[in-house]
Parts: structure tokens; sequence; C-alpha cells
């Protein structure tokens, strides 16, 4: 289980930056936005819903405005719990994506006939390092050995 979490974040290490910098922008453009209207559109404790909608309007027109305003006291408390509700949301979606990109077996992404299948030099039990038949990168069939040398070639020959 541990190479998933591993692979997944060997993958996706790049996108982490992306995902920090996604979620920034979407605070201060989408959830600003949204909690100005939410607190615009109660009055006397009641949720209004076509001031909300059209208030939603008006925020995205005027971003500046609300980016202002939203920092003083009576809308600070709503942005602040829009803010939680969208960070969640917004690592329901980055974990499902981290999920997907995990690898599926432990021998994903290693080249199929390479080196990297053995661990601590276990191919040198057999094999060369330094000379005769190549294999693979680094790994060589040593032509001097006593006992079976014929190399096994598995693939396809194509016609043109």
């Amino acid at each position: 289980m541990n190479y998933k979490v591993e692979g997944a974040i060997r993958r996706n290490k790049k996108n982490f930056i992306i995902f920090i910098i996604l979620w920034i922008i979407l605070a201060i453009v989408l959830v600003m936005p949204i909690s100005y209207s939410i607190v615009n559109a109660t009055v006397n404790g009641h949720f209004m819903f076509d001031k909300f909608i059209g208030g939603i309007a008006e925020s995205f027109m005027n971003l500046g405005t609300v980016i202002g305003k939203t920092f003083t006291a009576s809308y600070l408390g709503t942005y602040g719990s829009s803010l939680f509700k969208f960070s969640i949301v917004y690592a329901i979606f980055v974990l499902i994506g981290l999920i997907k990109t995990a690898p599926k077996n432990e021998y994903t992404d290693i080249e199929h006939g390479s080196s990297d299948w053995s661990k601590n030099g276990e191919q040198y039990k057999i094999l060369s390092d330094k000379k005769g038949i190549i294999l693979a990168e680094n790994n060589y069939l040593p032509v001097d050995k006593r006992g079976n040398v014929n190399v096994l070639v598995v693939g396809r020959i194509r016609f043109w």
C-alpha cells in the first residue's frame, strides 16, 4: 500500500503547486463574491434567494470592492465559514485526483527487462555488469560462463 502513496506523490509533485495556486484564485474570485452575496441577501435573519442571485452577478462585476468589503467585521465570519466549506470540497476533489493517479501495482513505470526489477545486485549472480551479450542497460549475459548462455528474444517482427 505504501507504494501507492509514494507513487501518487511522485507523479503529482509538480501539480501540488498548481493545486495551491488554483485554491487561492478560487478563494478570491469565487468564494468572496458568494459570501458577500450571502451576507447581503440575509435580511433580518431570513435568506432571500432572488436577492442572492442578483447580488452574485453584481459581486463578480465589482470584484475589487467585494474584496475590500469582505475583510470587514460583518462579512468576515461568513467568508471564513464559506472558505472552510469550499476547502473541504476542494480537498476531496484533489484526493480523488491523487487516488486516480496512484500506481496500480508496485511495478508501474518500471521498464520491463531492466535491472530495476531486481534489488541489491541480485541480477549479477547470473549476469555481468561489464561485458557480454547486451540484455539491458548495464546488464550483460557473459559468454565465458559455464552452462547455458542461450538468449531468447521475445518480440515481434514488423514488415512494412
